[in-house]
């Protein structure tokens, strides 16, 4: 099937916008059947990414740089993609303890987008750049657009904006075809993750938003165990916000500290709900403020802190 452009002249249409052969007769399928075909093409998105991983590693050092500096991870889309980028960046905060504005997620037509779609949202490229204005993006911070074309102008405009102001710019797109574009879109990182025609046609809320949820979080979750908010393979910055949470803070402190159950709950109350301080006053044997004052030193990173060398029990 040919996405080049037509004997007529149109531009070439994206790869989310072609038939896929895989799926064609859809509709006379049964129930188990169309799962069926819908399965075995979802494979392709998480196949998608093995060509991206280099692009997906150097977005992650760009953002994690941007965290040291004290800078900020933005999202923008439309559609799904507008609403992928804000789900992300919602669950940092609970999950890596983070300020609420550091990963921030923004979508066409505004939070009411969410729930319905604003007609001719995603058509303004003025409207991706007042976002960025009105979000006083700066140099350092990195704005991530996301679109499965590559070519939603409200992420072009944004971008464009965020380029003059100095920022870190990246497109997320899903046109397989944009690789081999006589003009690239205009971007710091480009991740392509072309997992073929949807099952129908242009419904990029299937493998496009699939392959683009994946891509989200291994650039917020490398970003954030890179900055030291995980220690092993843990949580430990969560925000306990809930029973379940203050549950798995207690089990890292009890687990990770070498206490049990009872002195685990002290421990936390006497760090104020921080796991990371916790498990370095049980494991160093050390007051409050030594223990921030290690993790300070180690700009919270759990494993250093552990492991520099004190005058006090190391248990």
């Amino acid at each position: 099937m040919n996405s080049g452009p037509s004997s007529h002249g149109e531009r070439r249409l994206p790869t989310t916008e072609l038939e896929n052969p895989m799926s064609q007769g859809l509709d006379s399928k049964t129930a188990r059947e169309i799962v069926d075909v819908l399965h075995r093409e979802d494979r392709k998105a998480w196949e998608a990414l093995d060509s991206e991983l280099d692009s997906i590693a150097a977005v992650v050092d760009a953002v994690t740089e941007a965290f040291e500096q004290g800078r900020r991870l933005v999202y923008l889309g439309a559609g799904t993609s507008g609403r992928l980028g804000v789900l992300d960046a919602s669950e940092c905060p609970p999950t890596f303890g983070v300020e609420p504005g550091l990963v921030e997620g923004f979508i066409a037509g505004g939070d009411g987008a969410l729930r319905r779609a604003v007609e001719g949202a995603e058509d303004s490229a003025e409207g991706g750049a007042q976002v960025v204005s009105e979000a006083s993006v700066i140099g350092g911070d990195v704005v991530c657009g996301i679109s499965a074309s590559g070519r939603t102008p409200f992420v072009v405009g944004a971008l464009e904006e965020a380029s003059r102001r100095g920022a870190v710019t990246v497109l997320i797109a899903s046109d397989g075809g944009l690789r081999e574009a006589p003009v690239k879109p205009g971007c710091d990182h480009l991740v392509v993750i072309d997992a073929g025609p949807e099952c129908i046609a242009g419904s990029t809320r299937l493998k496009a938003g699939t392959a683009t949820k994946m891509v989200l979080n291994m650039i917020t979750t490398a970003s954030m165990v890179r900055w030291g908010k995980v220690y092993d393979n843990l949580m430990v910055d969560l925000v306990a916000s809930n029973a379940k949470l203050l549950e798995r803070a207690r089990r890292l402190v009890e687990r990770r500290g070498g206490v049990d159950s009872g002195e685990a709950r002290e421990l936390l109350d006497k760090a104020e709900g921080s796991v990371k301080l916790a498990v370095l006053i049980a494991r160093k044997g050390v007051e409050l403020s030594e223990a921030r004052r290690l993790l300070a030193e180690h700009k919270g990173h759990l494993r250093p802190s552990l492991e520099e060398n004190t005058d006090s029990r190391i248990a």
